[in-house]
């Protein structure tokens, strides 16, 4: 398979406190990658890492073979990574329509790119809500957004962070279809989630994070089958 990304034993800090011990993940092509871990383990600031909002110590991040860790946050953006950041961050005062078209791109001239039809026949439930302003949005709904928004930015890759936490139910399981729907597009896909019954399900491999370093890595076999591995890193 194809190497899309690739984060190679980066090291990075918030000030004096170093966070980052060492991480090397890899996506490829087309493959659902999870990060995993509890709380503080140093999920989002691999991501922060990864889409040039921190610069990390030492190491290196390639993406499509050229190295990025260094770029400022909106040429990561520009050469093919979506982010759809934890807590959402939509424009409030903007209707979902124009949060779409907002953020709407086609760098890499895709012959069948995503467009506002395509995202509401994906998502149902914000062509209803189109003309409403992002802040009129039940929490599902704002999430159904952010991942929209990413995907009119046509990337290569996909990042979620905590994709559906603190959702209902049934909008965790409509999310949970979104990603699958992806990844039968060939969307390349990394996520950081809690839900290990669901992630096991769509994501090819996983990466388990505890004080900053992986701790294990493997498939959704090998995670489904391993209950102390899961008990031990993942509390479940």
């Amino acid at each position: 398979m194809t190497e899309l990304l690739r984060v190679d034993h980066i090291e990075s800090s918030y000030g004096a406190s170093q966070v980052l011990f060492g991480i090397s993940l890899d996506v490829g092509v087309g493959e659902v990658v999870t990060l995993l871990g509890k709380n503080g383990m140093g999920k989002t600031t691999t991501i922060r890492s990864i889409m040039g909002i921190m610069k990390p110590n030492s190491g290196n991040i390639y993406f499509k073979g050229k190295q990025i860790n260094g770029e400022p946050s909106f040429k990561v953006a520009q050469a093919g990574i979506g982010l759809v950041p934890e807590g959402r961050q939509i424009f409030p005062n903007l209707s979902v329509y124009e949060n779409l078209v907002a953020t709407a791109a086609n760098r890499r001239n895709d012959s069948d790119p995503w467009t506002i039809d395509k995202i509401f026949d994906l998502f149902p439930a914000l062509a209803d809500r189109q003309l409403n302003a992002g802040n009129q949005l039940s929490g599902g709904e704002q999430q159904m957004l952010a991942i929209s928004r990413a995907l009119m930015t046509n990337p290569d890759l996909l990042i979620l962070d905590e994709a559906t936490e603190g959702l209902a139910p049934l909008v965790r399981d409509d999310i949970w279809r979104v990603l699958e729907e992806l990844k039968n597009f060939g969307q390349s896909i990394l996520v950081i989630d809690k839900n290990v019954e669901a992630l096991t399900k769509i994501a090819n491999k996983h990466y388990i994070i505890e004080k900053g370093m992986v701790v294990w890595s493997g498939s959704s076999k090998e995670l489904s089958g391993d209950d102390d591995i899961q008990h031990r890193y993942l509390g479940v």
